[in-house]
């Protein structure tokens, strides 16, 4: 079944434009008829056309200056001509010369005059459809590149989140990005670092040092990770680490406690192997409880997520008096776990910008968890 075209006949004699039309019009195609140069790019500008027949005698600009001005026009630029040309050798050259596609001899057959036009119409259809299809392809890529983008800040965000929160964490808080606004909340605190470590790093090669200290954050993060702990800082060989921010947990006090006795058994099984290299290091940890204000701290291209209060220093200066593989908590936080934990009391210490002096338990083991049934989140201050 032939397509229907839509094809301007230009011809200064009007029995030549009758007779196209007569010739074209049955066959389904609507013919737009123009008598002059002109008139044809006059057309062009404002109608789609599928293809030109077009007269090279006329007044004016003639068919070849025609011609080059439809191929020099973007929009134009592949629309099928055909030269209506006398036979004259030298004119249909000149014709192609000039651009046009095809040409037909006057006067002209009409099965060769219909079989051309259907030829070149077909032409047309496919130019039509690749530049659809390239349309189509320009704008997929330009989505698929604002989805990468997309992505890949989504990632960068992402990173930059896992820098001081567990995988799971960092999901829930690219959903919310409020949840790292500066507020108050009930948290609890883990200080731990390796005893003897100043000594080791004087008497140690820079690459020893760099080796060790890579395992041992490699170690600490997996189980932090996996303890759902947010991670404040490294600091050489001291780690700061805080549960039931900047996502609400039941039982921060037991989760802080487990994480920081499994910590203390990996990191006792690392050392007897860096023992047999002639590293003498051992691990103190100290827990706290208490409120603190929270949320991210720094500047632009480089943020922290931070928490400041009495109960990091406490965490802290219990971690300073620490023996090696003591995890030491104060009474708050061994009444806070109900008869949870086996401890062994240490004795009182005042610490440094404390008013009063502190209870100080070290922990030998967490026996079961708190009830999930009955328990309630911890106070979020908000």
């Amino acid at each position: 079944m032939t397509e229907t075209l839509v094809i301007l006949a230009v011809d200064d004699e009007p029995l030549n434009l009758r007779l196209l039309e007569a010739v074209l019009a049955p066959h389904g195609h609507r013919v737009l008829l123009a008598a002059t140069g002109e008139e044809c790019l006059d057309v062009l500008a404002h109608d789609d056309v599928d293809l030109v027949l077009l007269d090279v005698v006329m007044p004016g600009i003639d068919g070849y200056e025609v011609c080059r001005r439809i191929r020099a026009d973007a929009r134009t630029a592949y629309l099928p001509i055909v030269m209506l040309t006398a036979s004259d050798a030298e004119q249909r050259v000149a014709a192609l010369e000039a651009g046009a596609d095809d040409f037909v001899r006057k006067p002209f057959d009409r099965s060769e005059l219909l079989a051309r036009v259907e030829s070149l119409g077909r032409i047309k259809r496919y130019h039509d459809t690749i530049s659809v299809q390239r349309a189509e392809l320009e704008t997929m890529n330009r989505e698929l590149e604002e989805r990468v983008a997309a992505q890949v800040a989504e990632l960068d965000r992402m990173s930059r989140l896992r820098r001081f929160l567990s995988p799971q964490l960092a999901e829930v808080v690219m959903g919310d990005e409020s949840l790292l606004a500066s507020h108050r909340r009930q948290v609890v605190v883990v200080f731990c670092d390796l005893r003897n470590f100043t000594t080791f790093a004087e008497t140690s090669e820079p690459e020893e040092v760099m080796d060790l200290l890579g395992e041992y954050h490699r170690l600490l993060g997996s189980i932090i990770d996996a303890h759902d702990g947010t991670l404040e800082r490294f600091t050489g060989d001291g780690v700061m680490v805080f549960f039931n921010d900047p996502f609400p947990c039941r039982d921060p006090a037991d989760r802080a406690v487990r994480m920081a006795l499994e910590i203390n058994e990996r990191v006792r099984e690392c050392a007897n192997r860096w023992r047999r290299l002639g590293f003498d290091l051992a691990l103190g940890t100290g827990i706290a409880q208490g409120y603190a204000t929270l949320g991210r701290i720094g500047y632009e291209g480089r943020y922290d997520y931070a928490a400041i209060g009495s109960v990091t220093n406490q965490a802290a200066r219990l971690c300073d008096v620490a023996e090696p593989w003591q995890v030491l908590v104060p009474e708050r936080l061994v009444a806070s776990c109900e008869g949870r934990l086996q401890t062994s009391r240490v004795g009182t210490r005042q610490f440094k910008g404390f008013t009063r002096e502190v209870e100080v338990h070290a922990v030998e083991a967490l026996v079961g968890s708190a009830g999930e049934e009955n328990a309630e989140p911890a106070p979020e201050g908000r």
